[in-house]
């Protein structure tokens, strides 16, 4: 994390902290911790690498309303501690957002995580947050983003404008971490198209509207592309390294969603143009929930999703031309099992594939069980999944909410 980000930060949490104390309001504290161990089925392709990796992290969050709820502040902090990777050891505020609700219109500030899409195994449109990627291979755990976000409420749907001010840089595995390629990263040194780099002002505009059955969603990026392109370079140590470039783009986006009796229709779609390619992508499917199979408490989720890129070969991504096959098995007890599982077939080359498990369960009001698995194959070099080869892990969690 950059150093005037940091101070930025300090300096807003200080006057949150202030303005909640000169208030005299309540303040709720919440949180997570957990202890997780990943291990990986075989042996790495690199040398400093490892089989087994443990680590820790910590989430604390406060929470307070003002003004007889007109006013909120948020904050979720994060830090984890990794045994192997120093890359992954490292802190984050995920959230530190004042909000101020009005009749049919809000405005929020400060740093936040905003979410959009509808898709299960890939979030096209979801472009505000930059993606913690030392965190999960699934994409899922984003960085706080700085922002000032204004939204109006109406009978036509909800819209929100935002002004980015701040430009967050994707993290990647150091040397010693798994799920890497054989080059580092030096994200040290990252470059940018635009001359104002990190403080390029970027912006975004959704509207979101229910229509009968159907979720609606329409929106517009203009600004850093949260998604690098890599050069090679040489570090102080004349090491070839790559170094993340991040051009400017403008991407225009639609989510949709049904629920048509046990059907759920789930769609998502991209325009992007910038300096390096203009491309679309698009991923759609649906899920079918089976209530109560074989005459039980069980509930199963079929799904199945097509995801698609004009770039083909050129894509940084391996959801050029894929399918996914899963299904969720909800067992409806106090604890809240739940398990998902599907395999991604790549449709150009068989012989490409990757499959996933995610399963969790309640042990009591404060303890949380958790086991993820990723599992990749792959003989074709061209492919991106070709560096992960040998990266299949099971990582269990147990975690603690307070």
């Amino acid at each position: 994390m950059k150093t005037s980000l940091v101070n930025s930060l300090s300096v807003s949490l200080v006057i949150a902290t202030a303005y909640v104390c000169s208030a005299q309001a309540e303040i709720e504290y919440s949180g997570s911790a957990a202890f997780e161990q990943r291990y990986f089925l075989q042996d790495p392709l690199y040398p400093q690498q490892s089989r087994d990796n443990a680590s820790v992290y910590f989430a604390p969050e406060l929470f307070t309303a003002l003004n007889d709820g007109s006013d909120t502040i948020l904050f979720r902090g994060f830090y984890r501690l990794d045994q192997r990777d120093q890359e992954r050891t490292h802190g984050d505020i995920r959230e530190l957002l004042w909000s101020h609700i009005g009749d049919d219109w809000e405005v929020k500030t400060g740093i936040g995580k905003v979410f959009w899409g509808q898709t299960e195994s890939l979030h096209l449109v979801d472009i505000i947050n930059q993606t913690d990627a030392i965190e999960a291979i699934d994409g899922e755990d984003k960085l706080g983003q700085p922002m000032v976000a204004v939204s109006l409420y109406k009978d036509w749907g909800n819209f929100t404008l935002f002004a980015l001010p701040y430009f967050r840089e994707r993290t990647f595995a150091g040397m010693d971490g798994r799920l890497r390629g054989p080059l580092n990263i030096d994200t040290d040194n990252p470059l940018y198209e635009s001359e104002d780099e990190e403080k390029n002002l970027d912006w975004a505009a959704r509207w979101q509207h229910t229509l009968g059955d159907w979720e609606v969603g329409l929106s517009y990026f203009d600004g850093t592309s949260r998604e690098p392109d890599f050069v090679p370079g040489l570090n102080a140590q004349s090491e070839v390294v790559l170094r993340p470039y991040y051009s400017q783009i403008q991407q225009v986006g639609v989510d949709v969603l049904a629920i048509v009796e046990a059907w759920i229709i789930k769609f998502e779609a991209i325009q992007r143009s910038g300096d390096t390619q203009d491309y679309w992508a698009m991923v759609g499917g649906f899920e079918y929930t089976s209530v109560g199979v074989f005459d039980s408490i069980y509930d199963i989720g079929w799904l199945m999703e097509y995801q698609y890129d004009d770039r083909q070969e050129l894509a940084t991504s391996s959801a050029q031309n894929d399918l996914l096959f899963g299904a969720r098995w909800v067992f409806n007890d106090i604890d809240g099992t739940e398990v998902l599982f599907g395999v991604v077939q790549d449709l150009d080359y068989s012989n490409v594939r990757s499959g996933f498990v995610e399963a969790s369960s309640r042990i009591n009001d404060h303890w949380k069980w958790r086991l993820d698995a990723y599992l990749f194959s792959s003989d074709e070099p061209t492919e991106v999944s070709f560096l992960l080869r040998r990266d299949d892990y099971v990582q269990f969690s147990l975690e603690y909410y307070f």
